[in-house]
């Protein structure tokens, strides 16, 4: 009997994948209740469910979509609502819960040091909890160096208590990478356009999305290593030199083609930021329904590829495409395995980079053909929508505020897988494969 029994508790034992997606379901659910409360509105109005999930999961998911404008619909208690779950969504429930407990001084034990492991994409249980309160420390001074730089611009322009606030808000918003802002006091839905011209604000934002989307481990190894890039860990020098490359080409294109008829200083700062935050935040400087198909085509890609591992960021991620990339040019010299800067890459990972790359795609592709059908919008508009929600970026044209129902649960579950990941998301849902293909006969098939 007793033999029994824990066989059962082995057998409905949740893995670490199950507890990390069950932790964000919680706080997305207690994120809706509070949300829908009269007090969360500005009117005292209670807000309908979908909405107030919708707004949870953007904000828990660090995404930054609304159905409503964050400024002039919620109230100070809705904001901070708000502005919590994007703190905890990007840190990562876990995260965030452990470094409460360590904080409180409670023993962490094996079990809960290989979760936390799990939740910060690291390499090892060792120094684990050293490396959460290490996360914890940059975040805070990030967030509040960010704070105090942007704070004379909004103090400027909204009065001293109010600019404090808003520095804040923005500067939490943007290293989580979560696009949700406050600007619609001046215009809806308008985001940072009337900071287009503005140095601070753009290269502020630009800083805590780019620092947010680079990894906890990159961050580490940058400290520990004092910017020598030769002795970096591979990781770090491929989160670094794609990040790199998807800035820089980004930004030309789109200084070549849609922003002529700008002053110089602003062409580069829009061209910049738009570059920047496709990849991994909402916030935008320009009307993005004015850009050209090719434009927003570039876009897409960006926001798909998102950021790096162990970061606020959500997408496919930079090492995934950089592993394609590679293993691509592998095959075109006839190299029997994929090299990055003279290490050879495990097959397990390209495989695992390839099996992302097609969940992103396939998704990506479904959500936005269903949402066209179900609108009857442009192909390509409903595109956008749905590579902002599965990449978790919060850029739109417009379209979100204006879907039906079942489109918005379609976005919904878009940011949540978005922000679990795609192989968090498959190890949560399908068991494990017991059968051994190591006996089974092979054959080889032609492709290409």
């Amino acid at each position: 009997m007793v033999i029994l029994m824990e066989k059962k508790k082995r057998k409905y034992r949740l893995t670490s994948a199950q507890i990390i997606v069950g932790g964000f379901i919680i706080l997305i659910l207690i994120g809706t209740l509070l949300l829908m409360t009269p007090l969360a509105s500005a009117d005292g109005v209670v807000t309908p469910f979908l909405d107030a999930l919708f707004t949870a999961t953007s904000a828990s998911c660090v995404t930054g979509l609304i159905v409503h404008d964050t400024a002039t619909y919620w109230s100070t208690f809705g904001k901070i609502v708000i502005i919590i779950l994007i703190q905890i969504g990007g840190l990562g429930v876990i995260t965030t819960a452990f470094l409460i407990r360590v904080m409180m001084g409670s023993k962490i034990s094996l079990v809960q040091r290989t979760l936390l492991q799990d939740s910060i994409s690291g390499d090892n249980v060792h120094g684990i909890v050293k490396m959460s309160l290490f996360i914890l420390k940059i975040v805070l001074l990030t967030e509040i160096g960010g704070a105090a730089l942007m704070a004379p611009v909004f103090i400027r322009d909204f009065g001293t208590a109010k600019g404090i606030c808003y520095a804040l808000f923005h500067s939490v918003s943007a290293f989580c990478n979560a696009g949700f802002d406050l600007m619609g006091v001046r215009e809806k839905y308008s985001s940072l356009v009337s900071y287009q011209g503005n140095v601070v604000i753009n290269l502020v934002v630009c800083f805590l999305i780019l620092f947010g989307g680079l990894g906890f481990y990159t961050w580490k190894d940058i400290q520990d290593k004092k910017f020598h890039f030769s002795k970096f860990n591979l990781q770090t020098k491929v989160v670094l030199t794609t990040s790199f490359l998807l800035i820089v080409l980004p930004a030309v294109l789109f200084f070549v083609s849609e922003y002529q008829g700008l002053p110089l200083k602003e062409r580069v700062l829009s061209s910049l930021f738009q570059s920047v935050t496709a990849r991994t935040a909402g916030f935008n400087t320009s009307d993005l329904s004015k850009f050209s198909d090719n434009s927003l085509v570039v876009m897409i890609f960006l926001m798909l590829i998102g950021g790096s591992p162990g970061s606020t960021a959500g997408g496919m991620k930079t090492t995934t495409i950089a592993i394609l990339a590679a293993t691509f040019f592998s095959l075109a010299v006839r190299r029997k395995q994929t090299v990055l800067f003279d290490r050879r890459i495990p097959e397990s990972t390209v495989r695992s980079a390839l099996a992302l790359f097609l969940m992103y795609v396939f998704f990506f592709l479904i959500g936005g053909m269903m949402i066209s059908g179900i609108e009857g919008q442009p192909l390509l508009s409903c595109l956008f929508e749905t590579a902002s929600a599965i990449g978790t970026v919060g850029v739109t044209l417009g379209l979100t505020p204006h879907l039906h129902a079942f489109s918005h649960v379609i976005l919904i579950v878009f940011m949540f897988f978005g922000r679990m990941g795609g192989l968090t998301f498959m190890y949560a849902v399908l068991k494990k494969s017991r059968l051994d293909s190591s006996h089974l006969p092979e054959e080889d098939i032609n492709v290409g």
